[in-house]
């Protein structure tokens, strides 16, 4: 016999049936219509996510992603912020999947439990897919223009990148 958190979901599932059904609602037509409108969104979004990963993937393998942190290095250095995390930071708002092979290369680099191995983990899970999520959210309701919803993400990226550096620099130096 297994937890009662297993029957959670099938629980849920149930309880909409029974409900569904009270009220008299055709249940599989309701989940054929909503799995249609499923489809036309996907077929929607698609290409709003194919532009972000081809972007990703030409700022990444042109090398101007490289010639970017390697500008910002001097700077970075001079304000305390370990420069191998700039390409952490510029990817991980268009792509996770981009993200985690930045992180793999710094690990394999670096090292899991070194400073930078571990700010590189705890700014992945402190941060979004702000382009991705947008481009998600924005583009299934059809709007185009997102007024100031980007540049507040991209904010928000920033107060979790700074809040990663001052919590790892705390308990990294535990």
């Amino acid at each position: 016999m297994g937890s009662w958190s297993a029957w959670i979901l099938p629980g849920l599932v149930a309880v909409t049936l029974v409900v569904a059904l009270r009220r008299r609602v055709a249940v599989y037509d309701e989940f054929v219509a909503g799995a249609m409108d499923g489809v036309r969104l996907g077929l929607r979004l698609i290409p709003l996510i194919i532009g972000i990963y081809v972007a990703v993937g030409l700022f990444r393998e042109s090398g101007a992603l490289a010639w970017v942190a390697g500008q910002a290095a001097p700077f970075l250095a001079a304000v305390g912020f370990p420069a191998e995390i700039l390409p952490l930071m510029l990817i991980r708002p268009f792509s996770n999947a981009a993200a985690m092979g930045v992180i793999a290369d710094l690990l394999a680099q670096h090292g899991p439990d070194s400073f930078i191995g571990f700010l590189a983990s705890v700014m992945q899970g402190s941060s979004e897919t702000t382009f991705y999520v947008a481009a998600l959210y924005l583009g299934s309701v059809g709007i185009r223009r997102s007024l100031h919803a980007v540049h507040l993400c991209l904010l928000g990226d920033l107060a979790g990148y700074l809040a990663a550096l001052w919590v790892t620099g705390l308990l990294f130096l535990l």
